[in-house]
C-alpha cells in the first residue's frame, strides 16, 4: 500500500495540472470506489466546481473544491493497494482498470485507475470530521521531538504497532517504520515507554529524515503497482537498509537481515544494529 512518501509524490505531481481547473463532468465505472455514495449524487456534488488546492492528509490525497468563490467540499482519494492517478487528454484509453474519470475544462481528465478495486475516491463536506482522531503529520511542527518524547513515555505499546497506528502518527506504513527503526537502532518490539529520551530524539529525527529522502526519490516501487502520475517508478527502494532484505547483509553492519512478524505485519530488522529489549 502506498505510504506517506508515495501519496505526497502523487499529490505534488498532479497539483499543477489540476489547481484552477473546472470540473465539467464525471464518469464512474465502479461505483463502489465512491465509498457508499451513488454515482449520480457524486457527480452532482462536484460537477461545476473548481479545484482550489491539492494536498495530502496521512495516506489520503485531498482535493479542495470551490464554487462561486465559496468552499464546495472535498474529494478524498486513497490509493490502497493498487490505485493510481493520471492526468491525460480526456479521450485517452486508460484500459480496463479505469474506475473514475473527472473531466476538466482544459480538455484533460483526472483518471483514477485501480486494478484490485480497493482504492477509494470519496466526497465529503468536512475534512475535520473525515480525519477525526488522526495523529499528527510527521513532517509538520506539530510532530516535535518534545511531543514525541511525551507521547512515547505515556504508552506501553511496542514501537512497531504504535508507529503504524494512524491515531498516533499519520501516514506511516510498514516500509518506513522498519527503515526508521533501523536507522535509530531500535528494536520493533521495544516498549515505547522504555525508550530513553535521547533514543526517542534520534527516532524522531530518523522518521523525518527517512520520509524526506523517500519523497525526494518519489517513493518506493517495490512491486508493479506503484507508479507516479507520470508513469515512472520511485527509487527509494534502492536505499532500503532492511526492508525486503531478509537473508541479505545489513547495509549498516553486514549481519544477515531477519524477518519476524510483529502485530501480524512482516517486520525487517538487523539483530546487531537493533538489539532485542530485555524481557
Amino acid at each position: 500500500m502506498p505510504e506517506l512518501p508515495e501519496v505526497e509524490t502523487v499529490a505534488r505531481l498532479v497539483r499543477p495540472r489540476l489547481v484552477g481547473r473546472k470540473i465539467e463532468g464525471v464518469r464512474v465505472s465502479w461505483e463502489r470506489s465512491l465509498g457508499g455514495l451513488d454515482a449520480k449524487t457524486f457527480r452532482s456534488r462536484i460537477t461545476g466546481s473548481f479545484v482550489k488546492r491539492v494536498g495530502r492528509r496521512a495516506k489520503w490525497i485531498v482535493f479542495d473544491l470551490e464554487r462561486g468563490g465559496a468552499p464546495a467540499g472535498h474529494l478524498l482519494c486513497h490509493l490502497r493497494m493498487s490505485g493510481r492517478l493520471h492526468v491525460e487528454p480526456t479521450g485517452s484509453d486508460m484500459g480496463p482498470y479505469e474506475r473514475v474519470r473527472i473531466d476538466l475544462d482544459d480538455g484533460e481528465s483526472l483518471f483514477f485507475l485501480d486494478v484490485r478495486k480497493f482504492g477509494r475516491m470519496v466526497y465529503t463536506n468536512d475534512t475535520e470530521e473525515a480525519f477525526a482522531g488522526m495523529g499528527p503529520e510527521p513532517l509538520t511542527e506539530e510532530f516535535s521531538s518534545a511531543w514525541f518524547r511525551r507521547a512515547l513515555r505515556s504508552r506501553k505499546r511496542r514501537l512497531k504497532p504504535l508507529l503504524l497506528d494512524q491515531t498516533f502518527l499519520a501516514g506511516m506504513g510498514n516500509i518506513y517504520v522498519d527503515e526508521a527503526l533501523h536507522a535509530a537502532g531500535l528494536h520493533p518490539l521495544r516498549r515505547a515507554n522504555r525508550v530513553p529520551g535521547p533514543c526517542a530524539d534520534r527516532l524522531h529525527a530518523e522518521i523525518r529524515a527517512v520520509l524526506a529522502e523517500a519523497i525526494r526519490r518519489e517513493g518506493s516501487s517495490f512491486d508493479v503497482f506503484y507508479r507516479t502520475p507520470e508513469g515512472q517508478p520511485g527509487s527509494y527502494q534502492e536505499q532500503f537498509l532492511v526492508y525486503g532484505r531478509e537473508g541479505r547483509p545489513c547495509r549498516t553492519c553486514g549481519r544477515t537481515v531477519k524477518k519476524i512478524v510483529v502485530g501480524q505485519r512482516g517486520t525487517h530488522l538487523c539483530t546487531r544494529c537493533q538489539p532485542a529489549p530485555r524481557s
